[in-house]
């Protein structure tokens, strides 16, 4: 079987890989493809900071905003469906191109998926009663020690991927990095050129406070207490994530907005601090900074995918 091929656009959240993704589409017929585990969620284009309407009207845009909160997206089944849309994309003659900052959905599409033997149901159900007795920060605290490369790249709301790391652990005897590191796949890779946006994390941070001042006005507070009414269920999913969680605290009368603001400008900053982490050790990126972007479709000559 041929191996795929895309373009992929990686970077921390904030850098601005959309813009990169649009200059792109300027010069090629591109299909923009999501590869960000929070942009899939269909009731959160504001707070997760999906493409607005101009933008995807300016090329395709898929598996954004799509996934109901209630549901959850495993690695194995994004690359399943990454797959497919590149698939299509190439069949049309159009280019590919991956556009997000969830570094491990990069890696089960380029290397293939651990395999990971099933965990007993003892142990998951075990480690479920903790979640709901302790929290998902007092386990996220138990994986730092256990596994700290894992919980290095999950936030501490992020209760699916935390009770999944130890449950991997608890029922196999080694962490989850440790199986990662060991992947495997039963059919070819996607074969990857990639293009890093770089910014610094004092670059990000006013970028990271402006954009969180004009989610707030553009209606994430009411994105989220509309989405509350319709999936009650703060373990649901869909609610782990960056400003989903401190939002919803903030509905549910646990803190003011100002504090929930706080919070969302301090976890955001974290997490691109870890995805600047992630993507310092990807191999094979070439990096290009926002003045550069004028100039990305040099990249993409002489790349075998390209129609």
């Amino acid at each position: 079987m041929t191996a795929l091929r895309a373009l992929c656009i990686l970077g921390p959240t904030g850098s601005g890989k959309t813009e990169a993704a649009l200059c792109l589409a300027e010069r090629l017929p591109v299909t923009v493809i999501n590869f960000d585990s929070r942009q899939l969620y269909a009731d959160f284009p504001v707070i997760t900071a999906q493409p607005e309407a101009h933008e995807q009207a300016a090329c395709p845009h898929r598996l954004y905003g799509f996934l109901p909160t209630a549901e959850s997206m495993t690695a194995a089944r994004f690359a399943e469906l990454a797959r497919e849309e590149i698939a299509r994309c190439l069949a049309e003659k159009r280019v590919p191109v991956l556009v997000g900052g969830t570094g491990l959905y990069v890696r089960a599409l380029e290397r293939g998926l651990a395999d990971i033997p099933p965990v007993p149901q003892e142990v998951r159900a075990w480690v479920l009663s903790r979640m709901d007795a302790e929290g998902p920060n007092a386990l996220h605290a138990d994986l730092a020690q256990s596994d700290p490369e894992t919980a290095s790249r999950l936030h501490p709301n992020d209760t699916q991927r935390i009770a999944r790391a130890l449950e991997v652990l608890l029922g196999t005897g080694r962490t989850l990095s440790e199986w990662i590191r060991e992947q495997k796949s039963t059919e070819p890779g996607v074969m990857l050129r990639k293009i890093g946006v770089s910014a610094t994390l004092g670059e990000l941070e006013p970028r990271l406070n402006l954009r969180i001042g004009n989610m707030l006005e553009r209606g994430a507070l009411n994105e989220l207490r509309e989405a509350w009414l319709r999936t009650p269920d703060r373990s649901a999913p869909g609610y782990s994530g960056i400003g989903c969680a401190e939002l919803l605290a903030h509905v549910l009368g646990e803190t003011d907005l100002d504090e929930a603001r706080r919070l969302w400008f301090r976890n955001t900053r974290a997490y691109a601090k870890r995805q600047l982490t992630w993507f310092a050790k990807e191999g094979g990126v070439r990096w290009v900074r926002n003045e550069g972007f004028s100039r990305l479709h040099e990249l993409a000559e002489g790349w075998e995918g390209h129609p």
